[in-house]
């Protein structure tokens, strides 16, 4: 009979020298394409916001910025029930946004209003884009540890809304200087918002798969209905609703802990 080969000894990789180095890992290739087009199209929304800006068709560039939050909101959802999420798609996703909520709505809010206070006003817009820029910077450091439940500083898509709306409400721009001055305030109060340590509701905890009363459908109907018939102030107000929403819950819980009056006699 003719032997049979025996088992084949396990090779052992060598162990590295000293002052060497052991060899990396090679990176998974590609890319997961669903919510990256998602990403891209937040991206090209952001781009296409700055050039109708440029040309001064500001009530077509405003509901870019819009757009891009929806697919902003959805890329990431997309990502995580298709278990597709990675380190490049968070990196991807923050380069997105800085485009489209940092500085589209920048160029946008310039073009429309702050142009003519001439330095003062592109001092203005930068602002809002370096705090748009250290407000992902902190997101993405602070994701991992963070409250679900809140945001720590206004987010930058939220902060973007509130300009997009206010041009869209007002598509005619600011010529006159005084007229132009309280635009300032329109960027540089959620610039420092979105800087700041105010905690901002989250909406990511809500789960979609739980069952809801039939009267939330008809919520969002009358929502979707308003929207339509008069999409400039029931944006308006959503954006300005949620600027002032830490305020308005911080009384709500004060009068919720204040003590019952002890009863007279």
């Amino acid at each position: 009979m003719m032997d049979q080969p025996g088992p084949r000894p396990l090779r052992v990789a060598p162990s590295p020298r000293p002052g060497e180095h052991p060899p990396a890992r090679r990176s998974r290739r590609g890319v997961a394409l669903l919510p990256s087009l998602f990403t891209l199209g937040n991206l090209f929304c952001g781009y296409a916001c700055v050039i109708y800006a440029m040309r001064g068709e500001f009530e077509t560039a405003a509901p870019f910025i819009g757009i891009a939050v929806v697919l902003d909101m959805l890329d990431g959802r997309i990502a995580r029930l298709t278990g597709t999420a990675s380190e490049f798609g968070v990196q991807f996703d923050s380069m997105a946004d800085i485009i489209s909520f940092g500085m589209a709505p920048a160029v946008l809010t310039f073009a429309w209003g702050l142009s003519t206070l001439g330095r003062l006003g592109w001092a203005a817009a930068f602002l809002f884009v370096t705090a748009a820029a250290l407000r992902l910077a902190r997101f993405n450091i602070q994701a991992a540890s963070a409250d679900k439940r809140y945001f720590v500083g206004m987010p930058s898509p939220a902060a973007a809304g509130i300009l997009a709306s206010t041009v869209y409400a007002y598509p005619e721009g600011l010529v006159q200087f005084r007229s132009s001055l309280p635009a300032i305030l329109l960027v540089v109060v959620p610039a420092l918002l979105m800087v700041s340590t105010v905690r901002f509701r989250s909406f990511k905890t809500i789960d979609l798969q739980a069952r809801r009363p039939f009267r939330v459908l008809i919520f969002f109907a009358a929502l979707l209905i308003a929207i339509a018939t008069h999409p400039q102030s029931v944006l308006v107000v959503i954006s300005y609703g949620y600027l002032v929403s830490p305020l308005i819950e911080t009384i709500v819980m004060r009068l919720r802990r204040k003590p019952a009056a002890p009863p007279a006699g």
